[in-house]
């Protein structure tokens, strides 16, 4: 089957980019297309929104997993393609449409062209929040399949088409948001003293946490706080009874994030004390740091240098990117790698426009790469 047929499925894809758990007519669209395949060479299950398709191998001593991402963004689509989204306020920004693609153009070959081991595709809800690999993970579905090692690759706007990019060790960081709830007491605006304004609070907060960094991590190790949202008040004459500030906290190491929600939790107390005020902290849904099996990427690194003449390799640095896939590393050896896809637009940007040539590309290493590693079983 052509690789054009996976650029089309990408396509149809794009147009139907839905919330995690909510990927009703995605799932709906893979299933579609995988009863056109022989029925007899694959086992397929459901898991929420999610699918598990295992396909067998001649001589299989154990079972090689990849993994999709199936959710899209709450982003206005801004980007020139025809092929644009349906669904108003979503849009596949991140490069799930492709990841699916690719996914379905692995699993296609290997139906045809089995190899010894087993194969297992996982297309995953979620990833985009609240989460959907650790819940899959702890799922009875993926425990009857449960793989031996298990990879993933994720498209790179930075790198063109034809790169890959990886390293050994930490690659994505430990995440976290952040959501804080201030409510004071509201009042008019020509009568300050009798209010309790949270806009201020909210400001004094905001300014306070750009310090948690700067003097309570180690400068040698790496973190993040972004408040990326402040809503407060409701009109210019009025203060502000309740303000809220949403943002994301992001490490590379877990003592570092503890340190983090222990400042933080501090600081909001003294909040409270200063402007007489509560306060509540969510830190909503949470992501294990992407740590990549060492002997495994180093094995995939070499073999990419000494087999792949028409692909350059990159040993990259780590990156404040977060990735649920890190949950399945946690307890499965693997690796996950970044994947040229040549635009000027950012990933969760409304005009990102990957190169599908990036499709063929995912589809050639990754079969190869697991014939490859299949035979080394032998």
């Amino acid at each position: 089957m052509s690789v054009s047929t996976f650029v089309r499925i990408r396509r149809d894809l794009h147009q139907i980019p839905e919330p995690g758990f909510a990927e009703f007519k995605t799932q709906r669209y893979l299933l579609d297309y995988l009863e056109q395949l022989p029925a007899e060479r694959f086992e397929l299950k459901t898991w929420k929104t999610g699918i598990l398709v295992k396909v067998a191998g001649r001589n299989p001593k154990r079972t090689i997993a990849w993994r999709a991402d199936m959710d899209g963004l709450p982003i206005t689509e801004e980007t020139s393609y025809p092929f644009r989204s349906r669904h108003e306020g979503y849009m596949h920004a991140c490069g799930h449409d492709m990841h699916m693609a690719m996914g379905l153009g692995i699993l296609t070959h290997f139906v045809h062209h089995p190899i010894d081991d087993d194969l297992l595709f996982i297309f995953q809800p979620a990833e985009e929040g609240p989460g959907g690999a650790k819940p899959m993970m702890e799922s009875e579905e993926f425990g009857e399949w449960r793989p031996d090692c298990i990879f993933a690759l994720h498209i790179a706007p930075e790198y063109p088409v034809g790169h890959i990019a990886t390293k050994p060790g930490i690659l994505f960081a430990n995440t976290s948001e952040l959501m804080i709830d201030l409510v004071g007491k509201g009042g008019h605006a020509a009568f300050p003293h009798k209010a309790n304004d949270m806009v201020v609070a909210a400001s004094h907060l905001v300014t306070q946490l750009q310090s948690v960094i700067s003097r309570n991590i180690d400068p040698l190790d790496s973190a993040v706080i972004t408040v990326g949202k402040i809503e407060g008040g409701t009109r210019q004459n009025i203060i502000a009874e309740k303000a809220r500030l949403e943002g994301t906290i992001r490490t590379f190491s877990t003592d570092s994030m503890t340190r983090v929600k222990d400042r933080i939790e501090a600081l909001v107390k003294g909040v409270e004390a200063g402007f007489e005020c509560k306060a509540e902290i969510d830190y909503g849904c949470g992501y294990a740091q992407v740590y990549n099996h060492e002997e495994m990427t180093l094995q995939f690194m070499d073999w990419v240098r000494g087999n792949l003449p028409d692909v350059t390799l990159v040993h990259c640095a780590e990156a404040m990117t977060g990735e649920d896939f890190g949950f399945f590393l946690t307890e499965i050896p693997g690796f996950l790698f970044w994947l040229g896809a040549d635009t000027p637009y950012g990933l969760h940007h409304s005009k990102i426009e990957p190169d599908e040539q990036a499709i063929e590309v995912a589809i050639d290493v990754v079969t190869r790469y697991f014939t490859w590693l299949s035979d080394q079983q032998a």
